[in-house]
């Protein structure tokens, strides 16, 4: 979970583009207290990812949006902000 967190809190606020697993997506991440949002959406594709990111004081608790934790733990551990 700690290589997911830093992965996560690198990305930037906002709307940017990037590439995970050879395809291209517009991101937004938003941050707001202690919960954490991020939506993909492929371009030209159909694909899409979506997660909810809790920071409590008990702990990181991870919140996939109708998808397995693994497809949005992988996304973000892929992913390449473009320039």
């Amino acid at each position: 979970m700690q290589s997911f967190l830093a992965a996560f809190d690198a990305l930037p606020e906002g709307t940017f583009t990037g590439s995970a697993h050879g395809r291209r997506y517009v991101v937004v991440r938003q941050v707001g207290g202690a919960i954490q949002k991020l939506v993909a959406e492929e371009l030209g594709g159909k694909d899409y990812i979506s997660l909810n990111l809790y920071r409590l004081h008990s702990g990181a608790q991870l919140k996939p949006c109708e998808m397995p934790t693994k497809k949005v733990v992988d996304f973000v551990m892929d992913l390449k902000v473009e320039a």
